[in-house]
């Protein structure tokens, strides 16, 4: 993959910025006014999400021996996949205990002294270890959050030596946490597969079968002195397939745009957010959506989030499926790697939705 091989400018940690006493941020973190997490450009000034919130959906339903019960599971991911591109799930299988344990243990990595960390200091070649910028233009604006990501499928590609080492639980709660989420993914994709009118395997085998993609982004987003001035992370959608969030069980974060607004999601106990990528818009032609979102940070609380991201193999071509390809509705993007895609993000940084837009091809 055509990356730079080292970062174009020295790398600065956030947290280290936080938690040095600073009063107002560094103009590298400043984003222009419209793009401002209080900035008004066509939303409503006065717009109040705090009764709204993405759905919410308990997966055990969908095994459930009513057929009425089954099918309303059913409906409702459909419609979240079509009209919000996000939704939250419970009774998903995943144990609790786990989910909280392996947050945790990246929140004492997090707290780790900066040289420990620094032994995971990531490069833009495959941005697997500790970093803190996306994209490698010189001198653009950054975001107010550092990370981990880490590989953890193919198989190939998964190197717990590249994992921490401390705290002493990481590389084994890192392996049972990503078994029990690439299990779930599975799960999911089934059930969008279903929803879509086709046999349960289709899009895992549009995705490489079992030879998928996956991989984790820890997120830190330290505490700011000036949040109203800056984003944890700026307004992107996924690039990958399908994303499977824990966020943090205290502090809300995670903004998705709804309309001309941003509504921020309300984390609900022992859920994971689910939200549908680029790959998955391109493979429905457009039928299921990607959605905007973004992180918000603030003066009072560290935040820390786990995201799954759930990938087709990476030198599979992905195009739209010929069952939502039509005369009536043509293939709105040319077949394209994986890995040709995320260069784009790679490269630039979040760019909200430019990359998926930019493919579509007119009618």
């Amino acid at each position: 993959m055509n990356c730079l091989q080292s970062w174009p400018e020295p790398i600065v940690r956030v947290q280290a910025l936080s938690e040095s006493g600073i009063k107002s941020i560094p103009e590298r973190y400043i984003k222009p006014s419209l793009q401002r997490p209080n900035s008004v450009k066509h939303g409503d000034r006065h717009f109040d999400d705090s009764q709204i919130n993405i759905p919410l959906i308990d997966l055990q339903s969908i095994y459930s021996n009513d057929e009425s019960v089954r099918n309303e599971a059913l409906s409702c991911i459909s419609n979240a996949c079509r009209d919000w591109g996000f939704f939250q799930v419970v009774n998903h299988g995943v144990s609790p205990e786990l989910m909280k344990q392996t947050r945790e243990m990246w929140r004492e990595f997090f707290n780790l002294p900066l040289e420990l960390k620094q032994e995971y200091a990531n490069s833009p070649t495959t941005y697997e270890g500790y970093g803190s910028r996306l994209g490698v233009e010189k001198g653009a604006k950054l975001d107010w959050s550092d990370y981990f990501f880490l590989h953890f499928m193919p198989h190939s590609l998964r190197n717990p030596n590249k994992w921490p080492a401390l705290p002493p639980s990481c590389r084994e709660l890192v392996s049972e946490y990503g078994e029990n989420l690439v299990k779930l993914c599975g799960v999911l994709m089934k059930v969008l597969s279903i929803n879509l009118g086709l046999q349960e395997d289709q899009f895992q085998n549009a995705f490489g079968g079992e030879e998928i993609g996956a991989c984790l982004r820890v997120n830190f987003y330290p505490k700011c002195p000036q949040p109203d001035l800056t984003l944890g992370l700026s307004p992107h959608s996924d690039p990958g397939g399908m994303t499977l969030l824990l966020p943090d069980e205290n502090v809300a974060g995670l903004q998705v745009r709804r309309g001309d607004n941003w509504i921020t999601v309300k984390p609900v106990p022992n859920a994971f957010i689910v939200n549908i990528g680029d790959q998955i818009q391109v493979l429905s032609n457009a039928i299921y959506k990607s959605v905007e979102h973004r992180v918000i940070v603030n003066s009072e609380k560290d935040r820390v989030s786990l995201a799954f991201f759930y990938n087709p193999k990476s030198d599979l071509l992905i195009e739209p499926m010929k069952e939502f390809v039509t005369r009536n509705r043509p293939a709105l993007y040319p077949p394209m790697t994986y890995d040709e895609y995320r260069l784009y993000i790679r490269t630039k940084g979040p760019c909200g939705k430019a990359q998926v837009e930019s493919l579509t091809s007119s009618p």
